[in-house]
């Protein structure tokens, strides 16, 4: 069996990671082509080109790398097209990945999957329709998805969110760590959002300092942002400790932290599983700002608050990103943490805590879907 398996982003790389785990299992003669990071090269992935390449957010950010992309948009659908697979999986990145499938599909019957369903729920609600001319199946992370896919002509199936199988660290691995408050700062896993978010998560920081002078301050990074908060972050008043990519000590102060504060995105289920409580910042490029403010179709940009379908986690977004009431909410959670806890907890069971690991269910559906119009041609 072979299939061709694209990621453009580290979490897209996570579920890349698990679902080819999943496939190994349950088929074990799978081989794989395509683009991802380390950890689906781990699982047996030869990545064409480094992955980072297509770790591009926001519509002012894509512009000037748009003729590079085109290009590896091209490069991978002659690839899939030169030595078909049994399927072809994108994984998130829509604006690369749903290109490449657009052209797999105009020149081929090539079964197409898409891992991670559009927010049609947020914004954009054509999107889904738009998707359905080169997508046959959606691997959703969510439960309320799958009927809006479906509404839309796909198969798709929920699979449950990464972040219920990734592994948290024991109370005892977080006392380990110290007593004394713990603040958690998480500016972003892209260089974009660190560059926007450092200077004013500095002075948020700064002020938490002064209402808690014994307060501590872990930085986790990743493989593409160290070296940029490094240097970002000597210029902040208060010191912090930045913990290098992969460190072994990242799930212990997850679990450690009192409170975190965090960009926007899937490090908010990752705070949820360590039951951490948090306060969500985040601003883009003043074009994708106005752009994305105008389509938005939510109150609310973090998961939490979405799938528990609560406003417990305090969040502040574009123009209201701004440090003097970040700082402010930060303490006052700090100060009163149980109704985010509860909403914490429900979020973790909707999303799948206690079933089948999400990689596993997810090779699971790729392979049902896969071999149903088999059974189908079968039937007299």
């Amino acid at each position: 069996m072979k299939v061709f398996v694209i990621a453009g982003e580290a979490s897209g790389d996570k579920l890349g990671a698990a679902l080819m785990a999943g496939l190994r299992s349950l088929r074990p003669d799978v081989t794989f082509d395509g683009v991802g990071g380390p950890l689906m090269q781990e699982q047996g992935l030869q990545s064409r080109f480094p992955m980072e390449e297509l770790s591009v957010m926001g519509l002012a950010e894509i512009l000037p790398k748009y003729r590079a992309l085109k290009a590896r948009i091209r490069q991978m659908a002659d690839a899939v097209l030169a030595d078909p697979p049994d399927v072809l999986i994108t994984i998130d990145s829509p604006d690369f990945c749903l290109r490449v499938a657009r052209l797999v599909k105009a020149a081929s019957n090539i079964r197409t999957v898409h891992y991670v369903a559009p927010t049609v729920w947020a914004w954009r609600p054509k999107r889904a329709e738009k998707m359905a001319r080169h997508i046959d199946h959606v691997l959703a992370l969510f439960p309320f998805e799958p009927p809006l896919m479906q509404a839309a002509g796909m198969e798709c199936d929920f699979v449950g969110h990464p972040v219920v199988a990734e592994p948290v660290a024991t109370a005892q691995e977080a006392a380990a760590l110290g007593e004394g408050t713990v603040v958690l700062v998480l500016p972003g896993s892209r260089k974009g959002e660190v560059s926007r978010l450092a200077d004013r998560f500095g002075v948020a920081v700064a002020k938490i300092a002064a209402a808690l002078p014994d307060a501590r301050f872990v930085i986790p990074t990743t493989r593409g942002v160290h070296d940029l908060v490094q240097a970002r972050v000597a210029d902040w008043q208060v010191p912090v400790t930045v913990l290098p990519p992969g460190s072994p000590e990242k799930a212990a102060w997850f679990k450690r932290a009192d409170v975190a504060l965090a960009a926007s995105g899937t490090v908010s289920l990752e705070l949820a599983a360590s039951e951490t409580p948090m306060v969500i910042a985040y601003d883009m490029a003043w074009l994708s700002r106005i752009i994305i403010s105008r389509m938005l179709m939510v109150d609310s940009v973090t998961l939490v608050n979405l799938v528990s379908e609560t406003r417990v986690v305090p969040e502040f977004i574009g123009a209201a990103c701004q440090p003097g009431p970040i700082a402010d909410a930060v303490l006052a959670v700090l100060a009163d943490p149980g109704a985010q806890r509860a909403a914490m907890a429900l979020t973790m069971v909707r999303l799948g805590q206690g079933g089948e690991a999400p990689g596993l269910r997810a090779a699971r559906a790729v392979l049902q879907r896969l071999e149903e119009p088999a059974v189908q041609n079968q039937q007299p």
